[in-house]
């Protein structure tokens, strides 16, 4: 489980950041060149570089606007369960957006004119500009779009969990408040996670990461609301974005600043806030003595 044409999961895990490091420069690298062939074609009274500076301007600041967008994707996601609530800010998101994306995509325009000796014309393109906020609203979703299916891929290989369903006949089978096990969908198949495996929890935007030998399994919680539902024996909040289970704490480095860094069984570390550094302390304390 988990194969996928030739590769798992797992083995996309190791090259993942680079991946999604390099997969929008080169989308907008390769755009640029085909629209600047096209927009050479197009304009062929214009000296030859115009084309290209136009197409690379207006790559630069859109892949300088790539944070924001994937934040407002992670913060206002469009889902069938959302898109009635978040779509119309989207649409809003679309003004800024543009306007910035034309402000910018113009001052690099007028640095490069500069360069060349030449003078670049800011009323033609400003009187123009609800003809560039109609592709920049197009750019926006299919950008959106893009984010929004490479997260779903994401999470069908990765795995997502949920707390299980109470049944509507008859006594649930976990606990309603203290849940000894989670459902986790994977693949199209689903299968139950004891709460016990769980190493540590890591807070991630509308997700609750749960990691279990290696994996990230999202839960889509606060970490407020999973934590309070979670077995304070074994589970504790160590930062605000971070909770560990002390049957995989190996070691509590005290840092100069007051902080600590925590060594989990699997070799990684996790902060530890000042704050609960000394209840973790005395807790791992009583969880090594019995």
């Amino acid at each position: 489980m988990g194969k996928y044409q030739g590769f798992t999961f797992e083995s996309f895990q190791r090259w993942r950041r680079s991946f999604e490091l390099g997969a929008w420069p080169a989308f907008f690298a390769i755009n640029t060149v085909f629209n600047g062939m096209v927009s050479v074609m197009d304009h062929p009274d214009v000296p030859r570089w115009e084309p290209w500076v136009w197409e690379s301007s207006s790559a630069i600041v859109s892949l300088a606007l790539m944070p924001a967008l994937i934040y407002v994707s992670r913060r206002w996601p469009i889902r069938f369960e959302t898109w009635q609530q978040n779509l119309p800010l989207h649409l809003f998101f679309t003004l800024p957006y543009s306007l910035i994306h034309v402000v910018g995509m113009m001052a690099l325009r007028y640095v490069a004119y500069a360069i060349a000796g030449s003078h670049y014309d800011f009323d033609r393109w400003w009187k123009d500009f609800d003809y560039e906020y109609l592709k920049d609203i197009r750019s926006y979703f299919w950008i959106m779009a893009g984010i929004g299916l490479y997260r779903l891929w994401v999470m069908r290989f990765q795995g997502e969990a949920r707390l299980l369903d109470e049944p509507e006949v008859g006594p649930p089978v976990e606990p309603v408040e203290q849940p000894e096990r989670f459902l986790v969908r994977k693949l199209g198949k689903e299968f139950l996670l004891a709460a016990r495996e769980i190493e540590w929890l890591q807070a991630s935007g509308n997700y609750v990461n749960l990691h279990v030998r290696s994996r990230d399994y999202p839960l889509r919680a606060t970490m407020a609301g999973i934590e309070a539902r979670l077995d304070a024996q074994y589970f504790v909040r160590v930062h605000r974005s971070y909770v560990i289970n002390l049957d995989f704490l190996v070691e509590i480095e005290p840092l100069e600043t007051g902080d600590a860094r925590l060594l989990m069984r699997d070799g990684v570390k996790i902060p530890c806030s000042r704050r609960y550094r000394a209840a973790l302390r005395d807790r791992f304390g009583q969880s090594t003595a019995a």
